[in-house]
């Protein structure tokens, strides 16, 4: 398994730009294009699609599986972008390797957000927002110390704690609002 997307990144950038007819394999653009969505990147992503040729993305449908998580993403369609991944049986283990953890990461986004953000909020809304079935959300709220209301519809969601900061400056302030704003808008 993939951990160090980074790195591969830099690689995969390389190989783009020192292919020899100036066009990467398929292979080559499908990896680059997971890991820029998985960094949340979606600039470099869409601008990367622009580029891949068309001959590659019309007779890749990998590519165009992993373009459209790409857009479910953009439009900050949480439920549809689950979908996305789910939907496509990955053919290159790197490929399944970085949906697994762009998955896990957009989920554990979610419920982060969830936390900081609501004081109450139905199931099925975290149902949607986190793409897990109905018990497995009862179950991580379980494990998040999360209160299910009596009418099982209705959750109140704890803050997740964070070590409080020895001194905070103003622009580590500034840093984290516009980081909360981001991840909102995202």
């Amino acid at each position: 398994m993939i951990t160090n997307y980074d790195k591969l990144c830099t690689d995969l950038e390389k190989q783009e730009l020192e292919a020899p007819t100036g066009v990467a394999s398929p292979s080559t653009y499908a990896q680059l294009l997971s890991i820029y969505i998985y960094q949340n990147d979606l600039c470099n992503a869409k601008f990367l699609w622009k580029r891949i040729p068309q001959n590659i993305t019309s007779s890749n449908p990998e590519l165009a599986a992993i373009w459209a998580i790409g857009q479910k993403l953009w439009k900050k369609d949480l439920a549809g972008t689950y979908h996305a991944i789910a939907a496509y049986n990955w053919s290159e283990p790197e490929i399944a390797s970085i949906m697994r953890s762009l998955e896990e990461k957009i989920r554990g986004r979610a419920f982060n957000l969830i936390g900081r953000s609501y004081s109450s909020i139905s199931l099925d809304t975290i149902v949607a927002m986190t793409g897990l079935t109905r018990e497995a959300v009862i179950h991580a709220c379980h494990d998040r110390k999360w209160i299910i209301k009596e009418d099982g519809v209705t959750v109140n969601p704890v803050p997740p704690t964070l070590p409080a900061p020895l001194h905070t400056s103003s622009e580590d302030q500034l840093f984290k609002l516009t980081d909360f704003v981001s991840f909102l808008e995202n």
